[in-house]
């Protein structure tokens, strides 16, 4: 492994070390050296969603998969919106932006209220969201998040594990990974930020925890036909021990035992992230 500014990264390929080292020394040491990334971190409507950037280190992640303003970018099950309002911004002049979201006519009443949520804001703001192209990601029924080998980046953020969970298992994170290869052009990167279940838990606790193990996650990128370019301690959290009562959701922001040691799990903040940056290979 190699070491650098505070965090790790370690690659396959002595190409992908010398990139994610030169990103990462160039995000901890000036936050980033891109403007364009400065400016959409700093949209003034960001407000207390920018508290968490504490935890989720926005512009080293974004420095560190390598995405640039004019980039055809997708971002997977966006929830809120909390990366859409820095990717919106930042693509918005000059490159493209698809948000691949639940589908609008699920039966699962915590995708639909979701879905309309997020649709709400998109037309409550259309300065900041009109160029947003909405699709539909639901493995393994529902997979056009953009057109076929156009995508120069998928990123997904605290997601894999939703796919693994009640049943899905790795089928069904195949059959995601999968339709995440088939959008990328060759060369086009899969960056992956999830919280990470030590390796040396017992498996069965992916299925209900939120966590995650990394090897798993190398596994079945690897399957559908990724190559590993790097990994970041960029989101890791040596605090937490990923064993909570109410799994990952025990920690902020989610605090689901309430007022319950909400004081211990603040002290903890945020789960431990693992950072995966994963090339489609040229042909």
């Amino acid at each position: 492994m190699a070491k650098n500014s505070g965090f790790i990264v370690k690659t396959l390929q002595a190409g992908a070390v010398a990139a994610a080292l030169l990103g990462a020394s160039t995000a901890m040491a000036h936050g980033t050296d891109n403007d364009k990334l400065d400016e959409a971190l700093h949209q003034e409507y960001r407000g207390d969603a920018a508290a968490r950037d504490e935890y989720r280190h926005p512009a080293e992640t974004l420095t560190f998969f390598g995405i640039e303003p004019d980039m055809t970018v997708v971002e997977i099950w966006p929830g809120g919106g909390w990366y859409t309002d820095i990717l919106a911004a930042y693509l918005r002049d000059s490159g493209t932006f698809y948000a691949a979201h639940f589908d609008p006519d699920t039966e699962v009443a915590y995708f639909k209220r979701s879905r309309e949520a997020y649709g709400k804001k998109m037309a409550a703001h259309p300065e900041r969201y009109d160029q947003v192209k909405l699709s539909v990601f639901n493995p393994p029924d529902q997979y056009d998040i953009a057109p076929v080998g156009t995508a120069d980046a998928v990123l997904t953020f605290r997601n894999a594990h939703n796919w693994y969970m009640r049943g899905g298992g790795e089928k069904r994170l195949l059959a995601a990974f999968s339709a995440f290869y088939r959008a990328l052009k060759p060369g086009g990167v899969l960056g992956v930020v999830d919280h990470r279940l030590p390796e040396d838990r017992d498996v069965s606790e992916q299925e209900g925890s939120g966590y995650i193990k990394q090897s798993v996650i190398e596994r079945v990128a690897k399957q559908a036909g990724f190559e590993l370019a790097g990994s970041s301690d960029i989101n890791a959290n040596p605090k937490d021990t990923a064993d909570h009562e109410k799994g990952v959701w025990t920690l902020p922001p989610s605090y689901r035992l309430g007022d319950t040691d909400r004081a211990k799990y603040e002290a903890i903040g945020e789960s431990d992230r693992m950072t995966l940056k994963f090339v489609k290979p040229a042909k």
